[in-house]
C-alpha cells in the first residue's frame, strides 16, 4: 500500500497570470515574502485561448481523482474512506506483478488515480492544485498533461521495480515528478531551490518518503527521476532556446521508455 508523506504547499510565484485574459502581474500577496521568487515566464498565449481556465489539466485531474475516490467509497465506505485496500473497486486500479503477469497493463496509469483514504486523496490533490498553479500556465495544458502522464508512468516503473509484489496506487509519484520539474526550473535560473518554499517542500517529502512506513520510495523517487528529467526541457529558460516541440516529445518517449522497461520487467 502506498501512503502519502506529509505535504506542504508550495508558495506561488509573484507573476502568475490570474488568467489567460491578462499578462503576468503580481499577485500582490507579501506572505511569503521571505522567500526567493520563482521566475518562470509566462507566454501569452495564441488569442483564440486567452478566454479559457490556464488550469484546465489540473482541474479536469483534480476532478477525476476526487470523484473515482467518491465512487470507491460508495457502498464501501466503512473500508475505503479511512485507507483499506481490501475493496474490490480499489483492487481493480492498484499496480502489482501478478496483474500485469495477467495482462493487466492499464494498471500502469490506472493506479495513478486510486487512493487509500481521505487524507490521501486530500494531500495528492492539495499539492496537485498548487504545482498545477505554478506549472501549467507555463508550459501549457498539453505539455503540462504530458508532463504529468510521464510522471505517473516513471513512478509506476519505480514501484514495480522496487516493490514488484506491494498493492500500490497514488497520484504522489505523478505529483513527486511535478515538483522534481519545478525544482529544476528554479536551479536553471540560478536559484538555490532550497532557499525557496518549493525546495523545502520537496527535501522534507523525500526524507519522509524514506522515513514513514507504508510509503512506495520506488513510486515517489520513480516519479522524480522522470519528472527532472523532463521538466528540464520543458521548464527550461527562454535564453536556452529549446525547441517547443521538445516539450512533447521528451515525455512521449519517457512515457514509451518507461512502459518498455516495466514489460520486460515483468516479462523477464
Amino acid at each position: 500500500m502506498s501512503l502519502p508523506p506529509p505535504q506542504l504547499p508550495p508558495p506561488l510565484p509573484s507573476d502568475r497570470p490570474a488568467s489567460y485574459g491578462n499578462n503576468a502581474r503580481p499577485s500582490g500577496d507579501s506572505s511569503s515574502s521571505r522567500d526567493v521568487r520563482v521566475p518562470f515566464e509566462f507566454r501569452r498565449p495564441p488569442r483564440r485561448f486567452r478566454n479559457r481556465s490556464p488550469f484546465v489539466v489540473t482541474n479536469a485531474l483534480i476532478s477525476v481523482n476526487v470523484g473515482l475516490f467518491i465512487w470507491m467509497t460508495l457502498g464501501e465506505v466503512g473500508s475505503v474512506m479511512f485507507g483499506s485496500i481490501d475493496s474490490d473497486r480499489t483492487m481493480s486500479f492498484v499496480i502489482s506483478r501478478v496483474f500485469l503477469e495477467q495482462g493487466e497493463w492499464y494498471r500502469l496509469v490506472s493506479c495513478g488515480f486510486v487512493h487509500f483514504g481521505v487524507i490521501h486523496v486530500g494531500f495528492n490533490m492539495l499539492l496537485l492544485y498548487q504545482l498545477g498553479r505554478l506549472i501549467e500556465p507555463v508550459i501549457g495544458p498539453w505539455r503540462f498533461g504530458l508532463l504529468y502522464f510521464a510522471s505517473l508512468l516513471g513512478g509506476s516503473l519505480g514501484a514495480l521495480l522496487l516493490s514488484p509484489d506491494a498493492a500500490t496506487g497514488g497520484a504522489s509519484g505523478a505529483v513527486f515528478g511535478l515538483m522534481a520539474a519545478s525544482v529544476v526550473g528554479v536551479g536553471q535560473r540560478g536559484i538555490n531551490p532550497l532557499r525557496t518554499g518549493l525546495g523545502v517542500t520537496f527535501a522534507i517529502n523525500l526524507l519522509f518518503t524514506l522515513a514513514v512506513p507504508g510509503v512506495s520510495v520506488g513510486g515517489h523517487f520513480g516519479g522524480a527521476v522522470v519528472g527532472a528529467l523532463v521538466g528540464f526541457l520543458s521548464l527550461a529558460p527562454r535564453s536556452w532556446r529549446v525547441p517547443a516541440w521538445a516539450g512533447v516529445v521528451v515525455p512521449l518517449a519517457a512515457s514509451a521508455a518507461c512502459f518498455a522497461v516495466a514489460v520486460a520487467f515483468v516479462q523477464g
